[in-house]
């Protein structure tokens, strides 16, 4: 962990931090959401956006909430904080696992496994737009100094496969469709069904 801090921290480690908050908080779920849209309607699978949408939602909320559980409960002081630098106290012992991380790969393998199964034309594209942003993101936290190599690593990990799992879940085996949320009559409730 050391040695790679030491390799990839930037001088500058508050643009790290901003380009790994663009990248986690804009791109990740803009391309997720956005790119596994563009499929289903360049396939002509209108009907299935609204259900492709809340899968990813449901692993991603999955996901963070684990995050942040594990986070309070381990109190890893961040790489910044062991280096001396003056950094926020209620923020100091959040190092492991990042979150940063585990949202953006929860982001690309969830909306990635949905265009997959769905069996998207796009799927592939999803899959190397989603998992490159989530890469830089990793990259980003290390550069920012604020996690170490392996709290990146097991926020990679744990995010995909909350984002593999989830969609495998809710997958009907022998049902060429994943569940679609439907309105029950006056529109007053969401319910789930398939």
């Amino acid at each position: 962990d050391r040695a790679v801090r030491d390799a990839l921290r930037w001088d500058d480690r508050e643009a790290a931090h901003l380009g790994s908050n663009v990248t986690s908080y804009l791109l990740a779920p803009a391309s997720a959401l956005g790119f596994t849209a563009l499929a289903a309607l360049h396939d002509g699978r209108k009907d299935a956006l609204a259900g492709d949408a809340l899968i990813v939602l449901e692993a991603t909320i999955l996901a963070v909430d684990l995050n942040q559980l594990v986070k309070f409960v381990v109190g890893r002081q961040r790489p910044l904080v062991r280096a001396g630098v003056d950094y926020p106290a209620d923020d100091a012992n959040l190092s492991f696992y990042s979150g940063h991380t585990t949202l953006a790969f929860v982001l690309a393998t969830s909306s990635a496994t949905v265009a997959s199964m769905r069996g998207y034309r796009w799927a592939p594209w999803i899959w190397g737009t989603g998992l490159t942003v989530a890469a830089a993101s990793g990259y980003l936290r290390l550069a920012a100094d604020r996690h170490y190599l392996s709290d990146v690593v097991v926020g990679a990990v744990i995010g995909s496969a909350v984002g593999i799992a989830v969609p495998y879940f809710f997958h009907r085996k022998g049902d060429d469709r994943l569940p679609a949320p439907q309105l029950t009559s006056g529109g007053l409730a969401l319910g789930w069904s398939g």
